[in-house]
């Protein structure tokens, strides 16, 4: 993959992305009375999760900014953040539907789930925090500067 497709490919699953990410936010803040989708209502879907209402208020708050670290510069700690929390909300969205019993309502968070991963492993390196764990020659980690070794 040329640097230049994978530099698109960053672009529009992380545009993808972030649209639903705030979409979803908004959505939930305003506990579905938005024409953003048209689709079953948030406050319905929720309570027969058996989640309580509130949860949405939650979510929202957390999804909007999450959305908008997603795409502009900087922030490389918080953009990781926010990476790790779409995936916990929508394989935690996926479970939930799939616990409920209605398996063709896990295949939209699992598609999204698919472009929030895509996103995350086509950043480009001005977009990442670099090496987290140096390798050793032996393939073991080195976890501090001092040369400390993984119990």
């Amino acid at each position: 993959m040329t640097l230049k497709m994978k530099v698109i490919g960053y672009w529009v699953t992380t545009a993808l992305i972030a649209l639903e990410t705030l979409a979803g936010g908004v959505t939930d803040l305003m506990h579905g009375r938005t024409n953003l989708f048209s689709g079953p209502h948030v406050v319905d879907v929720v309570t027969s999760l058996g989640y309580p209402v509130y949860l949405l208020a939650i979510l929202g708050i957390w999804k909007i900014p999450g959305a908008i670290v997603l795409v502009v510069p900087g922030f490389l700690r918080l953009k990781e953040w926010a990476y790790a929390g779409i995936v916990f909300e929508l394989s935690g969205a996926a479970a939930s539907q799939a616990v409920r019993g209605r398996p063709s309502d896990i295949i939209a968070p699992l598609v999204l789930l698919g472009l929030a991963l895509s996103s995350w492993a086509l950043r480009p390196p001005s977009r990442t925090l670099g090496v987290i764990f140096r390798a050793k020659a032996d393939g073991r980690p080195e976890l501090s500067r001092q040369g400390r070794q993984a119990a």
